[in-house]
């Protein structure tokens, strides 16, 4: 397919719409090595809305059933809420079209394990959107493991939290709804963690083995945001629907080779917008990171007195030398450009695209047992 323009569908025009839209935008522009691509069409319910989406982000046209879609494009990116991830990715992988799904991989994990085992018989590439392996200063990070600069790993410590759903006022929406959503806090922010303490320590600590977890509920129901005239999923102006998933989540981790992890998550930690924090020990160094800083690792290696903390924007840093002179720094939306470079030059070339479906998979068996240790109130062991 080198050298074929790539037509790209994608389910989903709201807020990972937006972020992968404007990717594809910036992908020719500062990656010339990039495949091409041309945003074919936009796949949503909502015509009206679905019809300014796509004329705002330059799709050639719209569609309100994916099932026209999956087998017309080249690849297909897989942006909806989680109860839709697993039909539409099956469907297009069948149809032999490379296909990008948005985290966590499903709702649960007899889906996850459906869409791995279709993604294992597919011959195209299946991705899953965990944008924040492609920092510059998270692989910065895993080459420093990789060469031995920590040791011996012997502790990941990761916590994600957000306060946006510290009022309970706040209206609900289907990330509130377990058939919709599959969990909360947990898997809309744990399995980013997750994800990164398997890309950072993976290779050198194994796999995790054993968990501890603890999930809570601090607001039981949510009003539903009306315009006068009823809230489109159900429900009218003063009606409240119940909250059916977690706020927040807590887990102890045990690695195969011996490192311990400890890990949390919440939407209602007041104060903190978007502080996904990364703290690695080892026998011989440690590092930090923050996304809220996201330019910057702090790290201390043998022989140093404490943390130095290196600004990882230099030429020669993982992607910067696509982007800005040293010290001009990048954000967020950056990391969604690395991302889709990858995967679409993936596609182009016929190889696998990491993280795969069953990265995705892996971490959804650690969500799965988080939830049953808190149902059980004991560790549980991942098979």
């Amino acid at each position: 397919m080198t050298g074929h323009t790539l037509d790209v569908g994608v389910l989903g025009y709201g807020f990972m719409g937006k972020a992968h839209a404007n990717a594809l935008d910036r992908l020719s522009t500062f990656f010339p090595d990039a495949p091409a691509v041309n945003k074919a069409v936009l796949v949503g319910r909502d015509e009206a809305r679905l019809a300014a989406a796509a004329e705002r982000f330059g799709f050639d046209r719209t569609a309100t059933d994916w099932r026209s879609v999956v087998d017309d494009v080249d690849v297909f990116y897989n942006l909806g809420p989680n109860h839709l991830h697993r039909e539409p990715s099956v469907a297009a992988l069948e149809a032999g079209t490379a296909v990008f799904c948005e985290k966590p991989l499903a709702t649960t994990l007899a889906d996850a394990e459906a869409m791995a085992a279709a993604a294992r018989d597919a011959d195209v590439p299946a991705a899953v959107a965990f944008n924040y392996r492609f920092v510059p200063a998270i692989q910065y990070a895993r080459e420093l493991i990789d060469d031995g600069a920590l040791g011996e790993i012997r502790h990941f410590r990761g916590r994600y939290l957000q306060d946006w759903l510290v009022d309970p006022e706040a209206p609900w929406s289907w990330r509130n709804d377990a058939d919709l959503a599959g969990s909360g806090a947990l898997g809309d922010l744990g399995a980013h963690t997750i994800d990164l303490a398997r890309f950072l320590i993976g290779d050198v600590a194994g796999e995790i083995r054993r968990v501890s977890g603890h999930v809570q509920t601090f607001v039981d129901e949510r009003p539903v945001e009306g315009d006068g005239k009823g809230d489109r999923d159900g429900g009218g102006d003063g009606d409240t629907r119940p909250v059916t998933v977690d706020d927040a989540y807590s887990a102890q981790l045990a690695f195969d080779d011996g490192a311990m992890g400890t890990i949390e998550g919440s939407r209602a930690a007041t104060g903190h917008k978007n502080a996904h924090t990364i703290e690695i020990e080892g026998s011989r160094g440690a590092l930090k990171f923050d996304l809220e800083r996201l330019n910057e690792l702090q790290v201390r290696t043998e022989g140093d007195r404490g943390f130095q903390r290196v600004l990882v924007t230099e030429e020669d840093d993982p992607y910067l030398d696509h982007w800005w002179p040293p010290g001009h720094v990048l954000g967020w939306e950056h990391t969604f450009v690395h991302e889709n470079y990858e995967f679409l030059s993936a596609v182009a070339g016929g190889e696998g695209s990491a993280p795969t479906f069953a990265d995705g998979l892996a971490v959804q068996r650690v969500l799965d047992a988080i939830e049953r240790s808190d149902d059980r109130g004991e560790w549980v062991t991942l098979g």
